[in-house]
């Protein structure tokens, strides 16, 4: 029978299998010619498989980005602006203001590209998202390793160790018939830190 754990990290790793997807879906986009020529020198004749593999990034980011920001809000709390961050420009830029810099992947999605005078000259194209992207899939990535490490636990040992204490001192009291309401422990016990 499958633990939680594993149903959680199974979860966890289709996410980052499907966000892997999601990224050649973006590069094959961006860069049609190259991406051909890398994989089916690397695969030959396997490639066209693949390449039905790999999905319409505009279709199946948003459903992506969901289930990730939930993932991250709930496990990496603290890497949740930088998450959204890399989705969503969070101040209002004006059309001239886009750049490499600033592009996100919200401007990807609607396609957006800006261009300096008549010559068409990009300051800001849709292959400016691939890191920020990439960047959102190694966020996600790295949630892996609170199920590996046990730094990230802490929090939670040291909390269950006091539950633990508190339970063990109340069943003490009450064996010797000193019964006590139990915030009114807890509130004894953070006192006499």
């Amino acid at each position: 029978m499958e633990t939680n754990l594993e149903k959680y990290k199974n979860d966890l790793d289709k996410l980052i299998k499907d966000g892997g997807l999601l990224l050649l879906a973006m590069q094959l986009e961006c860069f049609p010619d190259e991406f051909e020529k890398i994989w089916k020198e690397a695969l030959g004749v396997e490639y066209l498989d693949f390449k039905k593999k790999i999905p319409n990034f505009r279709q199946g980011y948003q459903s992506w980005y969901s289930e990730a920001l939930l993932c991250v809000k709930q496990l990496l709390p603290d890497r949740l602006k930088d998450f959204t961050e890399l989705y969503k420009p969070t101040l209002k830029r004006k059309g001239i203001d886009i750049n490499n810099e600033n592009y996100t992947i919200f401007d990807y999605l609607l396609g957006l590209q800006a261009t300096r005078d008549l010559a068409k000259q990009p300051i800001a194209s849709p292959d400016a998202a691939i890191p920020k992207f990439t960047q959102q899939l190694e966020i996600v990535k790295s949630i892996n390793r609170r199920f590996e490490s046990s730094l990230f636990d802490i929090k939670q040992l040291a909390q269950a160790d006091l539950f633990d204490s508190e339970l063990d001192a109340a069943r003490e009291l009450n064996k010797k018939g000193f019964t006590r309401e139990p915030g009114r422990l807890r509130e004894l016990f953070w006192n006499t830190i």
